[in-house]
């Protein structure tokens, strides 16, 4: 099995994960209710989505 022959340096190691990175997340706020929500999800305050109801949600 191949072996590496020199020690891989801390720069070429992190050069090598500077796109592992994560990345935020894009919210927008609901039509209907005004809540933070992703885009093309259902919103799971109200259950909204283009401006009609898809899921039931219980308002306690």
């Amino acid at each position: 099995m191949a072996n590496p022959k020199k020690r891989t340096s801390q720069r070429k190691r992190n050069q090598r994960r500077s796109h592992l990175h994560l990345t935020a997340v894009n919210l927008i706020n609901c039509s209907n209710c005004g809540e933070p929500k992703m885009r093309h999800h259902v919103c799971g305050n109200c259950g909204h989505y283009k401006g009609r109801e898809v899921i039931a949600v219980d308002l306690d």
